[in-house]
């Protein structure tokens, strides 16, 4: 099976395939004859494991352990059960205070809101906050928006200025000449659009960039 295959049947994306192979945790045969990579039964059913584990927040490292031998499932889980339940016990006071609100009939404009204020931030503290996924894909959305467009400002910067010397100038360069270059320098720009409409879909999908969490 081959990767676009494996991701369809896995659901996870060629970047997190490749991570956890670059990371040991994989390691598929290549076809001799094109050297593309070739899955086998036994490689989708570890990436069914890694996707799981990872969906539990179980680190690469854990992961490699788990794979070594030297640390058991069962310890790991243990683990996970109680990171969750601090994290329930977190959703369980914003929950309350929720109701508060409700309980005490509070508007916007009437909200006792320092009570309220001090009760989140000693949450923020702790690593608590409900914004967290929102913001971070927003900020992956802008980021990747941003480098787009330095990147075509450039050609787009390339192509009004030979655009410009063409109409003003008395001569000019041949016209099948001029929209030759300019068809070269739009090529890039479509990529680019193309690459950052993959992106933003590979965002809002869920994919991340598994490198940058360890």
């Amino acid at each position: 099976m081959f990767i676009n295959e494996v991701c369809h049947v896995v659901g996870l994306t060629k970047k997190s395939i490749r991570f956890y192979e670059e990371n040991g945790l994989l390691n598929p045969k290549r076809n001799s004859e094109n050297d593309y990579r070739v899955y086998t039964t036994e490689d989708i059913e570890k990436l069914k494991k890694i996707k799981f584990l990872r969906e539990l927040n179980v680190s690469i490292r854990e992961i490699k352990m788990l794979e070594d031998g030297s640390l058991n499932l069962e310890s790991v889980m243990n683990e996970r059960m109680q990171k969750i339940s601090e994290e329930e016990a977190k959703f369980l006071k914003v929950k309350k205070m929720c109701k508060d609100i409700i309980d005490s009939k509070e508007t916007y404009e009437s909200i006792d809101i320092t009570n309220y204020f001090h009760r989140m931030n000693t949450l923020n503290k702790e690593g608590f906050t409900m914004r967290e996924g929102i913001n971070d894909k927003t900020k992956k959305i802008m980021g990747a928006v941003t480098s787009s467009l330095i990147f075509s400002a450039l050609f787009i910067f390339l192509v009004i200025m030979i655009t410009y010397f063409q109409l003003t100038e008395d001569e000019k360069m041949p016209w099948f000449i001029y929209f030759f270059i300019i068809a070269i320098l739009a090529t890039p720009i479509l990529g680019i659009i193309g690459n950052l409409i993959a992106r933003i879909k590979e965002i809002n999908g869920g994919e991340e960039d598994e490198a940058s969490k360890y």
